[in-house]
């Protein structure tokens, strides 16, 4: 699956307040107004103050059906009744195709849905179907992935660095590897903008090694589903697995596939994985998973459903149009495992900051 395509902008500190005279959402630090009472729950907003929402109507499209989109579902219906929203969806499509996207996206739209966020299925035509949602005054986010090139017509990307996410993971891995050995990378579509950052990600860290760790081999288009990535990974085990130490996967089934045939084969290899599924976080917690890099899809959705019903109302506006922003993504390792979620959401919360200090203008 994809990410985003550029270099995005860093976080800022959530204790940061922004300095007087600039244009910026009014912040409050907590639900209480002035005179001690706690203000309504569509009043509040972790940043920006969201006056009214009730007419605001949030579709949330990923491109196709993929666990990581699913935590999606869950953060769009607590935003609705966090901002007193009108009406939130979550809905996709059975198939990867950008053309029944946009016919999905039309269907939202005819039943009243007015803020859309999407994960495009096509990196490269997305932005016609993003130009055409602004055309009819709706504001869009491109979420979890923003579109190739250098141009991004939807109001703001909220998304992973994919390249630094795929950089982080493989430092750890050749860390745990002992700083020498042979590494392979799994990862997803070949001819996806992303996944081409993802490898230059991964070369990047093999490179700093001075050549004490090889690439061995970086196999991509197995993130199809479950079953793809198996079989490759069985074929990868059954043909060179005594020479693999360690293998990175930054697509999410190749991940899972990775942390099954290392548990049930017996390789030292040390995997580092991505996101965090349940045999992923098991096999961390008993050994076989050596770590993994989790992103934040919760956040993505809160922040990105909140910030959608600020433009709706036209409360606010984004001072630089298709700005890109890193929704963060953290190394989970044995340590970390049981309590990795409480720095994620204190990544959600600052990044709501960071979109009241730089993103948005607000009147």
């Amino acid at each position: 699956m994809r990410f985003p395509t550029r270099s995005v902008l860093p976080g800022v500190v959530a204790a940061v307040v922004l300095a007087s005279g600039t244009a910026a959402c009014t912040y409050k630090n907590s639900g209480t107004e002035s005179g001690g009472q706690a203000a309504p729950a569509a009043r509040t907003g972790g940043g920006a103050e969201l006056v009214d929402g009730s007419r605001t109507k949030v579709a949330l499209v990923p491109g196709g059906a993929h666990p990581y989109f699913q935590p999606w579902k869950t953060a769009v219906t607590t935003a609705r009744m966090t901002y007193g929203l009108g009406a939130v969806t979550f809905d996709e499509t059975a198939e990867w195709d950008q053309q029944k996207q946009n016919n999905l996206l039309s269907t939202l739209a005819a039943r009243g849905y007015n803020s859309f966020g999407v994960f495009g299925v096509s990196p490269t035509d997305i932005n016609s179907t993003f130009a055409d949602l602004r055309s009819q005054g709706f504001p869009v986010a491109s979420l979890g992935s923003c579109p190739a090139g250098d141009k991004d017509e939807a109001d703001f990307c909220l998304s992973t660095d994919v390249e630094l996410a795929a950089y982080k993971a493989s430092k750890a891995a050749i860390e745990a590897m002992g700083g020498r050995g042979t590494l392979v990378h799994l990862t997803g579509n070949n001819v996806d903008a992303n996944t081409q950052l993802r490898i230059k990600g991964v070369t990047r860290a093999v490179k700093e090694t001075g050549g004490k760790v090889k690439l061995l081999q970086t196999i991509t288009d197995i993130d199809t589903d479950l079953q793809t990535a198996q079989k490759a990974v069985s074929d990868l085990m059954a043909a060179k697995g005594d020479r693999i130490t360690g293998i990175v996967a930054t697509a999410y089934n190749p991940a899972v596939a990775a942390a099954d045939a290392v548990s049930t084969s017996g390789s030292k290899a040390k995997v580092i994985a991505i996101d965090d599924d349940a045999k992923i976080l098991s096999g961390i917690k008993q050994g076989t998973v050596t770590a993994t890099v989790v992103q934040n899809p919760v956040g993505q959705a809160e922040v990105g459903t909140w910030a959608l019903a600020l433009l709706q109302t036209k409360q606010c506006t984004v001072r630089s149009p298709g700005v890109e922003v890193d929704s963060g993504s953290f190394v989970v390792t044995k340590a970390n495992v049981s309590g990795y979620d409480k720095a994620r959401q204190a990544k959600t919360a600052q990044l709501k900051q960071q979109f009241v200090d730089k993103i948005l203008s607000c009147g």
